[in-house]
């Protein structure tokens, strides 16, 4: 078969101008090494602005009230703080600078929009590069109804992040009203776990994940989340 205008002979490297400039001639004997697979902190940071949505916009207002219930429950909600600890169920705190501005956004923002919240905290813990990711926020605060408190946080969540089979789970301990569902955003799928009670309110979303497999992990990470004094 007759050679193409301009190619090289077998064996040797095409002439000037026959690779597009920057393109490098590929290694002896082999094809170009596979390109780089992309990082999928974009893609979780995005997920980020839908989650605000769950405190800053459709629920978590944390208000003083006249005390109606028991005296007991009133004064769990009031000693009831919420902390990001170093370690999460046995994964670090992500250093990754992008998921850090994120965090610092989500704790901003659930600031400035829970009315008298006692304390907010936000992180990631875990690798996104392995697929095991886990982000919290949550706030502490006197919650007047829990119940419409998780409600609200579900209702707001379902859209922005395709939450499905969304269901009252065991809340552990802790006691307050949980919940657990399977989320998505563009292809990654997430499994969704809210709680409420009379002293906080919080969303743990495990990335990579589904329902069954955040909720096996939810009670021993809100514990580690919500403490009493």
């Amino acid at each position: 078969m007759p050679q193409q205008p301009g190619a090289a002979p077998a064996g040797f490297p095409p002439p000037p101008g026959a690779v597009p400039p920057g393109d490098a001639y590929p290694p002896p004997g082999g094809a170009f090494p596979p390109p780089k697979k992309k990082s999928n902190v974009g893609k979780i940071v995005l997920i980020v602005l839908a989650v605000l949505l769950l405190l800053c916009v459709g629920g978590a207002t944390a208000i003083w009230f006249a005390v109606k219930d028991t005296v007991n429950e009133t004064i769990d909600a009031t000693r009831t703080r919420v902390v990001a600890p170093d370690t999460l169920a046995g994964r670090s705190k992500t250093t990754d600078p992008d998921l850090q501005r994120a965090s610092d956004k989500l704790v901003q923002d659930l600031t400035s929009s829970v009315e008298n919240e006692t304390g907010a905290v936000g992180g990631f813990y875990g690798d996104p590069e392995a697929q095991d990711l886990v982000m919290i926020v949550a706030a502490s605060g006197v919650m007047v109804d829990p119940k419409k408190e998780l409600d609200d946080a579900i209702q707001g969540i379902s859209g922005e992040l395709s939450v499905t089979n969304m269901a009252a789970v065991e809340p552990g301990p802790l006691g307050g009203n949980a919940s657990c569902g399977d989320g998505k955003v563009e292809d990654v799928p997430m499994g969704v776990c809210a709680w409420a009670d009379r002293g906080s309110v919080g969303l743990v979303v495990t990335y990579f994940s589904s329902r069954a497999e955040a909720e096996a992990e939810f009670v021993t990470i809100r514990s580690q989340i919500e403490q009493r004094d």
